[in-house]
């Protein structure tokens, strides 16, 4: 056989063995057996567009966050759990702050001058460029504006003595409807002790952010020098956070208790 008659018939032979593969990958492609690549082996497995499914999305450098990794809710306090407990804290160093206050009667109030021994009403102690007054207003106010950095033009109050809410108007007529009000009175803190301190430390207490609320103008007005024995507020779901605030306070000045006034101090002070 000469070398052309061997070359035609390896090429003949050459076609015929790829239009057999071609014909059986045919049959093959049709019967299921083999897939497309992009069939076979789907890129995601995410919920399509338009379901219910939950987006979960993540700050950049943030974990992602899924189902299985949330904290379960019955292994984890609640955010009612965790006020409830903070709340109980707070009491209990009340009640414990109060044991240790000394405890005897009011001195006179011979001598008391608000503005001589307390400061002219309002200061800047914190030296923040406010005065207190607008201190007190810009932090228990809601939607407030203001004229300036510090001058509180409007907004509203829900008075914590009451629960009532007064739209706050600042002017002649209007402004003495949100008052800001001494939770320990001066004159009492006059007569349990104050007395003894330094002007400074006077001052200091009568613009302490801790010792004053805004309230309604009715509330302070009928406290006046009132202690726990002679007023209390209203609201009595206030009242815990009221006394914690005035034992804080005594506390902190080193100031006394009347009898009665422990004692009232006391009994609210064991429902906290």
């Amino acid at each position: 056989m000469t070398s052309r008659r061997r070359r035609t018939r390896t090429s003949l032979t050459s076609v015929l063995v790829v239009l057999a593969l071609a014909v059986g990958g045919y049959a093959l492609h049709t019967a299921g057996i083999i897939a497309p690549d992009a069939e076979a082996a789907p890129a995601t497995t995410s919920a399509p567009t338009g379901t219910d499914a939950p987006t979960i999305e993540t700050e950049p450098g943030a974990p992602g966050t899924t189902r299985a990794s949330r904290t379960d809710a019955t292994s984890a306090p609640s955010a009612t759990t965790a006020t409830s407990a903070t709340d109980a804290a707070t009491a209990a160093t009340a009640r414990a702050e109060l044991a240790a206050l000394p405890v005897k009667g009011k001195a006179p109030a011979t001598g008391y001058d608000r503005v001589g021994d307390f400061g002219t009403a309002w200061l800047d102690v914190d030296r923040n460029g406010c005065d207190t007054r607008n201190d007190v207003l810009a932090r228990d106010l809601s939607a407030i504006t203001r004229q300036g950095p510090c001058r509180v033009l409007t907004g509203t109050l829900v008075s914590p003595y009451t629960g009532a809410t007064i739209g706050f108007v600042r002017g002649e007529t209007t402004s003495t409807l949100v008052q800001i009000d001494h939770v320990v009175a001066l004159e009492n803190a006059w007569r349990t002790g104050a007395q003894q301190l330094s002007q400074r430390e006077r001052e200091s207490l009568a613009n302490d952010p801790a010792n004053l609320f805004a309230v309604d103008q009715h509330s302070n007005a009928q406290k006046r020098s009132g202690d726990a024995a002679t007023w209390l507020p209203a609201d009595k779901s206030f009242r815990c956070t009221y006394i914690e605030h005035q034992v804080a306070v005594k506390t902190k000045y080193r100031l006394w208790v009347a009898p009665t006034e422990h004692d009232a101090m006391e009994r609210i002070l064991r429902t906290c």
